[in-house]
C-alpha cells in the first residue's frame, strides 16, 4: 500500500500497487468519488486479492471519498462535488454539485490528480452509480465498448460536466479514462468478481 495523504476529516487515503511497477502501462481504477455512490468499492476490493496480468502496473484507490462515504452523501467533508474540483473547464457551481472555490480545492482531489500527474495511466476508470452503463467519456470508444461488453452493461454518452476527473484526463494527459455507473444496489460478490476479472481482461 501507498499512503497519499489524508481526507479532509484525517482519513487516510490509500493506494494500493500490485502487478509490475516497472512496467510503462499503468492502470487506476477508483472504486468511489462520490461518497453516495460507493458499489465500486466491492469491485476494488476484490481487484487487490486477484494476480494481475504480469504486464501491468495496477494502482487502486477503494476509496477517494471516505468523508463523503462516512455521512453517505455525494460531496467531501467541505460539501464539495469532488468531480466537479478538477481544472479542465471548471466553473463555480452551487447546490449538490458545488464545485468548490477554485479547481483543487480540495485535498482529495489535489492527492489524485499528483498521482495521476506522476503515473499518467493508459487506463483509468472511476466508478458511480446509478445508472448501470459505461459511459463515453471522452478517451478511445473501442475500449469502453469493450469494456462494456465484457461486464455486460450498456455503452451511452452521458453529459460531459465541467471540472470532472475523466474529462481532465482525457483532454490533458492521454490515455483513457472512463466512467462505469453501476447500478443502484451494493454489488453482490460474484458481480464484483465480474467487473474486477473484466478490467483485467481490458489490460491483458
Amino acid at each position: 500500500q501507498h499512503m497519499h495523504g489524508d481526507s479532509g476529516e484525517g482519513r487516510p487515503l490509500v493506494a494500493v500497487e500490485t502487478g509490475d511497477a516497472s512496467s510503462g502501462q499503468k492502470v487506476l481504477v477508483v472504486g468511489c468519488i462520490h461518497g453516495n455512490e460507493c458499489a465500486g468499492t466491492a469491485i476494488t476490493k476484490r481487484l487487490c486479492t486477484i494476480r494481475p496480468p504480469r504486464q501491468i502496473d495496477l494502482w487502486v484507490i477503494p476509496n477517494l471519498n471516505p468523508d463523503g462515504a462516512a455521512r453517505n452523501s455525494r460531496g467531501n467533508a467541505h460539501g464539495v462535488d469532488l468531480n466537479r474540483n478538477f481544472p479542465w473547464r471548471w466553473r463555480p457551481l452551487r447546490g449538490v454539485y458545488y464545485s468548490g472555490p477554485r479547481p483543487l480545492s480540495e485535498p482529495e482531489s489535489r492527492i489524485a490528480y499528483r498521482l495521476i500527474e506522476r503515473l499518467h495511466p493508459t487506463l483509468s476508470i472511476w466508478f458511480h452509480q446509478h445508472l448501470g452503463l459505461v459511459d463515453e467519456s471522452g478517451g478511445s470508444i473501442a475500449i469502453e465498448r469493450r469494456f462494456a461488453a465484457l461486464v455486460g452493461l450498456r455503452l451511452a454518452r452521458l453529459t460531459r460536466e465541467p471540472g470532472s476527473v475523466t474529462t481532465w484526463q482525457d483532454n490533458t494527459l492521454g490515455g483513457t479514462a472512463f466512467v462505469v455507473e453501476l447500478g443502484a444496489r451494493p454489488l453482490h460478490p460474484a458481480a464484483a468478481t465480474r467487473f474486477a476479472r473484466g478490467i483485467l481482461k481490458l489490460t491483458g
